[in-house]
């Protein structure tokens, strides 16, 4: 995670020259000045201990410095630092919580503390009413970080998305499921309900749950953390260009797309992807593949699972199960996309499905047990890559 940029010279610029006989006016107001500052001085000192003890020499000190509280606070408060703040915005912040009595004393405190440009984004457990220096000696404390970091990997179900949350947060997994139930409420925009080859489209957020590593706040929802999740694959749709992409150089809807990556994530190796997801659209688009049909065994297991049956090796796949006709999932009959994605793609297989190298490839196959694939353009040619993999103990 980033380091936060703890910057403290915010506000300082030139100053500029002075004409000559302007500097001797600011000289001699400044000599006044400095002999009002000795005077007011004279007095405190003149008043000698009686009023020292009466305003208290802390009082004094702080006609000069940023207002701040002295002791450790109380109560607790949860405050949350973003990335990419500097010292006087999380110092507003703290102000704003009633954790310090400035910003400026916490911005003083952090740069006279080395430490402090190794505070991390997050949510830290603090007291209100707080001594700015003891403030920021709490947040750089990792026991005050509230914590509750999970890691989607590439290729997971949402099943397996939500049984991830469900034990990092102890959200109940029903709560995902009736989350997950209106994708467009967690921020799954229009563009990807459409598909240009008029078949139905899977209503649900497998597809959307963007393999990262999330810090999830404090008090947060099976939905609010969805939403996140959605919102980083928005974001990553974006940085890629991938609507605009797949919509004017391969002429297919966004969702097809999607399809394919989540389908070369789980056939494939990220440097094999590209090739991969060429095939696929070779195999569906190209009208030069037997019924333009997929023919992935990969599809075959993946409702499978969803319907709580398990996977299986393709070796083991019986000939009712790959050519179930109630599979929605069929793609050994059915030409085209699935109607839906069969996994949660991450970066590398969204962006070879986005741009893929152009070929005559309409055979893949992983040819060793390192998972490397390796592409064939003729029937012939595949029976060779076979041979290939069963030598090399490929199942």
């Amino acid at each position: 995670m980033d380091e936060l940029d703890l910057s403290w010279d915010e506000e300082e610029r030139p100053r500029r020259r002075r004409h000559a006989a302007g500097s001797a006016r600011n000289r001699k107001k400044g000599r006044g000045g400095k002999t009002f500052l000795a005077f007011f001085l004279c007095l405190v000192v003149v008043g000698g201990l009686a009023y020292g003890a009466y305003a208290g020499i802390d009082r004094i000190k702080g006609l000069f410095n940023a207002p701040d509280y002295d002791g450790g606070g109380t109560g607790e408060v949860t405050v949350e630092v973003l990335n990419r703040q500097v010292a006087a915005d999380i110092g507003n912040t703290l102000e704003q919580k009633g954790v310090v009595k400035s910003a400026k004393a916490f911005v003083e405190a952090a740069k006279s503390d080395e430490r402090s440009k190794k505070l991390q984004p997050g949510f830290y457990n603090l007291r209100k009413q707080m001594k700015a220096s003891m403030a920021l000696s709490l947040m750089l404390d990792p026991k005050s970080r509230l914590v509750n970091k999970v890691t989607l990997a590439e290729g997971l179900t949402y099943q397996d998305t939500f049984k991830k949350l469900s034990e990092t947060t102890k959200i109940p997994y029903e709560d995902f499921e009736k989350a997950a139930q209106d994708p467009k409420a967690l921020g799954v925009g229009d563009v990807w309900y459409t598909r240009t080859d008029g078949k139905q489209r899977a209503p649900g957020i497998e597809g959307f749950l963007f393999p990262a590593t999330y810090d999830l706040p404090p008090n947060i929802d099976a939905a609010g953390i969805l939403k996140l999740i959605v919102a980083r694959f928005n974001q990553e749709m974006d940085k890629i260009g991938f609507v605009d992409a797949v919509t004017n150089n391969l002429h297919i809807s966004p969702f097809e797309a999607l399809v394919a990556a989540s389908i070369a994530q789980v056939e494939g190796l990220d440097k094999d992807q590209p090739g991969i997801v060429r095939v696929l659209y070779n195999r569906v688009y190209s009208k030069k593949f037997p019924c333009n049909c997929l023919q992935v065994d990969s599809t075959v297991n993946y409702y499978l699972r969803i319907t709580g049956k398990g996977a299986k090796p393709s070796t083991e796949l019986l000939q009712s199960e790959l050519h179930n006709k109630n599979d929605p999932y069929n793609t050994h009959d059915v030409a085209g996309m699935p109607i839906g994605p069969i996994s949660n793609p991450g970066t590398s297989a969204l962006t070879a499905a986005a741009g893929p190298p152009k070929s005559d490839y309409v055979y893949f196959m992983a040819i060793n047990q390192a998972g490397d694939t390796a592409f064939a353009k003729t029937w012939p040619e595949f029976e060779d890559l076979q041979k290939q993999a069963k030598a090399n103990g490929v199942k």
